[in-house]
């Protein structure tokens, strides 16, 4: 199961070798870069070592490494999503008229340019 869902992966694009598209029969070799694009997070590993058999997970782990940059660039989206979300909960009502008037000004006001950005 894991092996189509990574083939399909890598057939849909979201898997990167060196920069660029790859192909699922396309071999790794030591010091190779993958990025990994899962959901609204991207992973970039360095292969580290290669194995002639199929290991477990815990195994499989051990032959790769995140890199620093990577885990800075992820924690900061998981913050940045978190402050987004933050306080933005799911209405329980409809807005009232009053509050469809004053939802359309904001959105007006905030999709024209002040003059002092210009």
């Amino acid at each position: 199961r894991t092996r189509s869902q990574a083939k399909a992966a890598v057939q849909r694009g979201h898997v990167r070798l060196n920069g660029a598209r790859t192909k699922p029969a396309k071999e790794l070799k030591i010091h190779d870069t993958l990025t990994i694009r899962r959901g609204y997070q991207e992973l970039t590993v360095s292969v580290s070592a290669l194995t002639d058999r199929r290991g477990n997970a815990q195994a499989a782990s051990s032959l790769y490494a995140e890199t620093p940059s990577s885990v800075q660039r992820r924690d900061a989206q998981i913050a940045q999503r978190r402050t987004e979300v933050a306080g933005h909960g799911v209405p329980t009502t409809r807005p009232t008229k009053k509050g469809r008037r004053q939802l359309k000004k904001l959105k007006d006001t905030a999709a024209t340019p002040s003059p002092e950005s210009l």
